[in-house]
C-alpha cells in the first residue's frame, strides 16, 4: 500500500486480505453477498440539470435534519456525506449500504444521489448518464447546498471518475470540501481496453451491459439503433452507438478522452483521496504523484479487485457500521468495511467532526 501528496498526513489502516482471497476476480464478485440489507432511506426526487428526468436522492439521516427552505432558513450543520455510484448502481448497491451504516455511526448524514435512469425512475429525456458528466454533478451538489452547509462526497467507479474529473475541473469552485474516489477508471481508454480482455469480457460485461441496453431500447430510439445495440457485445461499442452520440462525443474515442479525470487531477484544490487497488481487473491506468496537485492522496493497494475489499478476520469484532444497526457482530468472518472505514478515517483527517460514541 501505497500513498503519495497529500495537504495534511494520512494513515489508513492496511488491507491485508489471507493469501487464498487475494485473487482479483474473488474480490470483485464476493462482496456483495456480505452487504447488510439496506437501511430505511428517505426519498426526495428532483430534476436533474436539463429539467428533463426525475433524479432520486436516497437519504440516510443521522438524526432528523433541519430542511426549511424558506429564505432565513438556517443550513442543516451536520455533515452530508453524498455517494456518486457506479455503472448501473444505486442506494441498493453494496458498497452504498455499508456506506451508509459506517458514515451514520459516525455522526453524518448520508445520501446517494442517482444519475440518471437509476435508483429505479427511467430517463425522461434522451440522455442519460456518463463517465464525463461534471455538469450533472455539480447540479446534485447545488441542490443539496440549499440545504446542508457541510457537505463531502464519495463516488464509486463511474461515479468515481466523473467526482474525480468534477474536483479538478471546478477547483475552489467545487461545492464539496472534500472528496474520495474508489475504483474509478480516471484513464477511460485504458479501462475499456480492460474490459477487453477475456476474463474481464466474459465475467463481468453481461452483468454490466444488459441492464443499460434494457434502458436504452426503452428509450425513444430509431430503428437503425435498436439493431445496432442488439448486436453490440462490448461496453465500449455500445459506448460508440449510444453513449457517445447521445451526449454529444463523436465517438467512444473521443468520450473517452474528453471524459477521463486524470488530466484534471492537476488541477485538484480542496482534498481528495483516490483509492484503487493494482489488481483491479477494470480500471487500466491510474493516477501517479506526478499527476496530481498537493491535495490529492493516492492510496494504492496490492489487492482489493474492483470496488471489493472483502476481509476475513480471524478476530472478528464488532464493526462500527454493524453498531450502527444495532445487531450483534454475524457469524461470518467476512466484512467489506475496510472501504467505508477508510473513507471515514480520511474524512476525520481533513477535520470532518464526527458524533460517534
Amino acid at each position: 500500500m501505497s500513498t503519495s501528496k497529500s495537504t495534511k498526513p494520512f494513515s489508513p489502516a492496511p488491507f491485508n486480505p489471507p493469501f487464498w482471497l487475494t485473487n482479483p476476480h474473488l474480490q470483485s464478485i464476493l462482496p456483495k453477498f456480505f452487504a447488510p440489507k439496506a437501511p430505511t432511506y428517505r426519498r426526495v426526487v428532483e430534476k436533474d440539470s436539463l429539467d428533463e428526468s426525475d433524479i432520486a436522492y436516497d437519504f440516510y439521516d443521522a438524526h432528523e435534519p433541519t430542511l426549511d427552505t424558506g429564505n432565513d432558513a438556517a443550513l442543516e450543520e451536520t455533515p452530508l456525506i453524498v455517494l456518486f455510484h457506479g455503472m448501473e448502481g444505486s442506494s441498493d448497491s453494496h458498497y452504498a449500504r455499508v456506506l451508509a451504516y459506517e458514515m451514520h455511526a459516525q455522526g453524518w448524514h448520508f445520501v446517494v444521489a442517482h444519475f440518471r435512469s437509476c435508483g429505479g425512475i427511467p430517463a425522461s429525456g434522451r440522455v442519460f448518464y456518463n463517465a464525463g458528466d461534471t455538469g450533472e454533478v455539480h447540479h446534485a451538489l447545488e441542490n443539496l447546498r440549499k440545504q446542508y452547509a457541510h457537505i463531502y462526497a464519495v463516488g464509486v467507479s463511474l461515479g468515481g471518475n466523473a467526482l474525480a474529473k468534477y474536483m479538478g475541473e471546478y477547483g475552489d469552485k467545487a461545492l464539496c470540501d472534500g472528496a474520495v474516489v474508489i475504483s474509478a477508471p480516471v484513464d477511460m481508454s485504458s479501462a475499456a481496453l480492460s474490459m477487453h480482455s477475456f476474463l474481464s469480457h466474459r465475467i463481468y460485461t453481461p452483468y454490466l451491459l444488459n441492464p443499460i441496453i434494457k434502458k436504452a431500447l426503452a428509450n425513444d430510439i430509431t430503428k437503425e439503433e435498436i439493431a445496432s445495440i442488439k448486436a453490440v457485445n462490448r461496453i465500449s461499442d455500445f459506448d460508440d452507438i449510444f453513449t457517445a452520440p447521445r451526449h454529444g462525443y463523436r465517438s467512444n474515442n473521443h468520450y473517452y478522452q474528453s471524459s477521463s479525470a486524470l488530466p484534471y487531477l492537476i488541477n485538484v484544490t480542496k482534498p481528495l483521496l483516490l483509492i484503487s487497488a493494482k489488481d483491479d481487473p477494470f480500471i487500466g491506468f491510474t493516477a501517479t504523484p506526478n499527476d496530481v496537485s498537493d491535495s490529492v492522496t493516492i492510496l494504492d493497494t496490492k489487492h482489493g479487485g474492483h470496488i471489493g475489499y472483502l476481509r476475513y478476520r480471524s478476530d472478528k469484532k464488532q464493526s462500527q457500521s454493524e453498531q450502527a444497526k444495532g445487531k450483534k457482530a454475524k457469524a461470518s468472518k467476512f466484512d467489506i468495511n475496510w472501504i467505508p472505514e477508510t473513507v471515514s478515517a480520511y474524512f476525520n483527517s481533513i477535520g470532518v467532526p464526527s458524533n460517534n460514541k
